[in-house]
């Protein structure tokens, strides 16, 4: 059964940075593409960036050049390194598989 646990978000202020995390299980994690997706309250799921299994990225336009993209193959986890975080970054996040995605993890921007 895939499981995927999102972590790291938290309340930060305008400017600041965090760093998420999504262990992932129940799969061969490195022989699949991997995405963060986003949901702010009355909004629809967002599309923030994915990875591939060969390590090519890509990132929605509002995220570009502010949020990173990363994984561990060895420890089964994917990560996205958001800096220069905004108001308008204030979502739930969601790392998925395919169609299957965690409990997600709450990033609120304010000051």
């Amino acid at each position: 059964e895939v499981h995927l646990v999102e972590s790291g978000g938290g309340l930060v202020q305008p400017g600041e940075s965090l760093t998420l995390s999504c262990a992932a299980s129940g799969f061969l994690f490195a022989s699949y593409d991997m995405s963060w997706f986003r949901q702010a309250a009355g909004k629809r799921l967002e599309w923030v960036s994915t990875i591939d299994i060969s390590g090519g990225t890509g990132y929605a336009e509002s995220v570009k050049g502010r949020f990173t993209i990363s994984r561990d193959n060895a420890k089964n986890t994917l990560y996205l390194r958001m800096t220069s975080l905004k108001p308008e970054d204030t979502a739930v996040y969601y790392c998925r598989k395919g169609m299957t995605r965690g409990q997600g993890t709450q990033v609120t921007v304010s000051s």
